[in-house]
């Protein structure tokens, strides 16, 4: 697993859908904690590369005070710990595959394994040992980038690339299986079939809550869910969660699309007047497709508002 440094070309506190779906996921579990979970007392266990934005996140309005951050191109050593946010941020050096294990087993958690790249084998291990260390009703995710991970390639180059970093996890898949189209359901089954692997060797089982695809630039996709008992999985199928729109139960159900319509200011405050809006709304004073008007209405409460601070 080499670093990508994907922290040179992105400026991940800047990234409307990424923000949106953090937005989502606090939601989420700010939800979790209402049912009788208590996330304030878990560990957050991510890869905060320079920008920490989750970790911020997840201490400010999470209240968690256990927090670790692990690194793993050692050439910003310096970097990282001076943009260390909270003294309870634990920062480590190294590959988070080795830190799962000692993950305390008397503790609950939230693992985010928030990779920038293409799935690779490396990924699938670090996922198989959470999976199957992580205590019960502990929170799991995993992003990757599903874009063709073969540049210019075809569905016969991108089954290969598959078939070399994720042979046991793809099922009989045929060629076909393979196209553009299909990458992203691709991605989602060898993460999903990867956890349920690794949890074979538990007692517990995978609750789904989470397939989000979304783009700022490339095609990503986050799945992730509780590790749980039969009893967890009722408490939460007939909790509140059952009414939220990004909630995802089905494990190979559709992933909820994060979309960011293009609008100016103006055009969000406009919006926002009408908001909470039916489905079926309409709008008169100016000229927006549909699909936007949609888009808008499923996130408006999770967007960011970005403005210039002239200092």
């Amino acid at each position: 697993m080499q670093p990508t440094q994907s922290y040179l070309k992105v400026f991940y506190d800047l990234r409307p859908a990424k923000q949106v779906e953090r937005r989502m996921l606090l939601e989420t579990f700010q939800l979790l904690s209402h049912l009788g979970f208590p996330i304030q007392d878990y560990q957050y266990t991510g890869l905060g590369s320079l920008y920490f934005v989750d970790f911020i996140m997840m201490h400010k309005l999470l209240g968690i005070k256990r927090l670790l951050s692990v690194e793993i191109d050692d050439t910003v050593r310096k970097r990282i710990a001076f943009n260390q946010p909270f003294r309870c941020v634990d920062v480590r050096m190294g590959d988070i595959s080795d830190y799962i294990p000692k993950l305390s087993p008397r503790r609950r958690h939230i693992v985010w394994l928030d990779y920038d790249n293409f799935l690779i084998r490396g990924y699938l291990e670090a996922l198989w040992i959470a999976a199957a260390r992580l205590p019960h009703q502990s929170i799991i995710l995993i992003t990757v980038d599903v874009e063709p991970p073969v540049k210019n390639g075809t569905p016969r180059k991108w089954r290969e690339y598959f078939r070399d970093q994720a042979s046991q996890y793809l099922g009989n898949l045929g060629l076909r299986d393979f196209a553009q189209a299909n990458l992203v359901r691709v991605n989602r089954d060898i993460l999903v079939r990867a956890i349920g692997s690794g949890l074979a060797t538990t007692e517990l089982n995978y609750i789904p809550l989470f397939c989000f695809s979304y783009a700022d630039g490339h095609e990503m996709l986050t799945v992730g869910g509780m590790i749980g008992t039969e009893e967890d999985a009722e408490r939460l199928h007939k909790s509140s969660l059952k009414d939220v729109e990004y909630i995802q139960f089905d494990t190979f159900g559709e992933p909820y699309r994060i979309e960011i319509p293009r609008l100016t200011r103006k055009e969000r405050l406009h919006l926002d007047k009408a908001m909470p809006a039916a489905k079926n709304w309409t709008l008169k004073e100016f000229e927006l497709p549909p699909a936007a008007l949609e888009a808008y209405r499923k996130i408006y409460r999770y967007l960011p508002t970005y403005a210039e601070l002239v200092l």
